[in-house]
């Protein structure tokens, strides 16, 4: 065991010295010494009930012939941070708390690991650094909240995000905004629609890292309790039968994922999470991959923020494995193994099919023909970015309304400035620029409440929530504070964004302007922030400090050469 070199021998008698201090006795410390690790915190629901489940995976491991070793590490919750400073340590979050996962576990040579995870940074950081350490390892997210009830109608805290726009636009008064947050999160649980915690949470199912199904429970729901200890359980054999997560992360599975986010119209930040993984993992996965998953993948599911329904809704109607099986019939998913030891596919035949249900429509019948995002490329994205495609448009073009951080462009789309046909640029807000690459839901959010979420796009380097709609186009890359192109945009430029052609360029002279572009002084100078700005790539390359990353990505072959005429490192 890996954990013997911590506790076997003579000279390893100061350590067993202090284990026994905890509680352990010979027996438990003859054992698999197995990692607890969770991302429990009192600030947001997100987390509320880990550390609860964590007493009922503990539960699992000691019934299974191992000895439980509990760890806490961070999270930091989009939804309070949002729109505010803090918003640029989420991104950075993740990186931090993979680190965290690696050097408790491996300074203590645990032997097996079972990740607990509720919102949205915390669940691709299990996964990453289940794929770094690469040692017998479960995840298992915490579930999602159930649905708020507002005026006798199931609300989300997409509702209060959007009812801020209206407040702004004089829509609905102060009372009714306080009575809509007042509604909106009942307790525990992650944000409730097909937003990055749940998308993250389906992606952990299909990748293989989870058991199909047991993601979907909700977080308050009874079942959740014995999920949880089963997962102690499975762990222990995995750890039986040398069971790794490297061994389910393969293109195959990348592939698969990739499918049944388009299916479902999930985050695009499961794009973002999805290279990290990879990258962690050493699978050759790349930003063009997804185009397509997205291209021949029909949306199926109805899913918040664009459909009717939330992930409660969405685990009646038979979950994760509801969307596979469709996926399977269809021929749109592979097999590939999974930590139960069964395959993807064994897993989906064995759960059952709901009956009456409208959430999961059949591929015959699908709510889109395609995927909600696109990859684009052109004179402003020459490493590509992310369109969140709107219902029924594929083509926008407007004059160009330039931001240089989202604080700016919210005050303007609040003070009533933006107009139909806008394309508001937000740059600087990048992996580095900004630093942290902050997510827009305030803006996109208050554009929706004073109803003009179909009738302007946002082109930014930085990225949206899962809960954001509307035409809006994320992680442009290079980004401006590394002299993308997105830096030399003005007022009034014209920019067109085309879904059919993936592109998304300007008529602007661009070269010319290059010659008087200065980079910007740094926002941040120490700390954690400022050593992320330094070490952080591409959004492009999935935002990561991992060490085989670079600043820029290598150029898809979508990208010709007077794209990137003149862009700096």
């Amino acid at each position: 065991m890996r954990s013997d070199l911590i506790k076997t021998g003579p000279d390893r008698a100061p350590a067993r010295s202090m284990l026994r201090a905890t509680g352990m006795d010979d027996d438990a410390i003859a054992k698999p010494l197995v990692a607890v690790v969770h991302t429990w915190s009192n600030v947001s629901p997100c987390n509320l009930n880990l550390r609860e489940l964590a007493e009922h995976v503990a539960e699992g491991i000691r019934a299974a012939g191992g000895t439980p070793v509990e760890f806490n590490t961070i999270a930091v919750t989009d939804g309070i941070a949002m729109g505010t400073p803090g918003m640029r340590a989420s991104l950075i979050s993740r990186e931090v708390i993979t680190d965290s996962i690696e050097l408790a576990v491996d300074g203590h040579c645990l032997d097996a690991m079972v990740v607990l995870c509720g919102c949205d940074k915390t669940i691709p950081a299990a996964a990453m650094a289940m794929a770094r350490l690469d040692i017998p390892s479960v995840a298992l997210y915490g579930g999602t909240i159930a649905h708020g009830m507002h005026d006798n109608h199931p609300i989300t805290i997409q509702q209060v995000f959007e009812a801020v726009g209206a407040y702004g636009a004089g829509k609905i008064d102060n009372a009714e905004l306080t009575s809509v947050e007042r509604d909106a999160c009942p307790g525990a649980g992650a944000c409730g629609g097909q937003f990055t915690a749940n998308t993250m949470a389906m992606v952990l199912s299909t990748l293989g890292l989870s058991p199909l199904g047991f993601n979907d429970i909700p977080a308050t729901h009874p079942a959740k309790a014995a999920a949880a200890r089963r997962c102690g359980e499975l762990v222990m054999e995995c750890l039986k039968n040398e069971r790794t997560p490297r061994a389910m992360l393969t293109t195959t599975s990348f592939r698969n994922a990739a499918r049944m986010v388009a299916a479902t119209a999930g985050s695009t930040n499961a794009v973002l999470h999805l290279l990290a993984i990879a990258r962690e993992a050493g699978v050759p996965w790349t930003l063009e991959d997804f185009e397509p998953a997205s291209k021949h993948t029909p949306v199926i599911a109805d899913l918040l923020p664009g459909g009717r329904y939330t992930a409660v809704e969405l685990f009646g109607a038979g979950g994760s494995a509801r969307v596979a099986q469709e996926l399977i019939a269809a021929g749109m998913l592979d097999d590939a193994p999974t930590v139960t030891g069964r395959s993807l596919f064994e897993e989906a035949a064995a759960a059952p099919r709901a009956g009456q249900q409208d959430v999961v429509h059949p591929i015959s019948a699908p709510l889109k023909p395609r995927g909600g995002y696109s990859i684009l490329y052109g004179n402003i994205a020459p490493e590509g970015c992310i369109l969140k495609l709107a219902k029924g448009a594929n083509h926008f073009e407007g004059r160009a309304r330039v931001f240089e951080s989202e604080e700016q462009a919210f005050a303007a789309v609040q003070g009533g400035s933006i107009e139909k046909g806008d394309v508001i640029v937000i740059r600087n807000e990048g992996p580095a620029g900004g630093p942290g690459m902050r997510e827009m839901l305030g803006v996109t959010a208050a554009l929706v409440g004073r109803g003009l979420g179909d009738d302007v796009a946002l082109i930014t380097d930085g990225r949206f929530s899962g809960a954001t709609h509307g035409y809006m186009v994320g992680h442009i890359a290079p980004e401006a504070a590394r002299g993308g192109p997105i830096a030399l945009l003005r007022d009034g430029d014209r920019i067109r964004i085309d879904a059919d052609t993936r592109q998304i360029s300007t008529d602007a002279d661009l070269v010319t302007r290059r010659a008087n572009w200065q980079p910007p002084a740094p926002k941040v100078t120490r700390g954690a922030l400022a050593k992320y700005a330094r070490l952080v790539g591409s959004a492009s390359d999935g935002a990561t400090t991992h060490p085989n990353t670079s600043h820029h990505a290598s150029a898809s072959h979508h990208v010709s050469e007077d794209t990137t005429a003149g862009v700096t490192a």
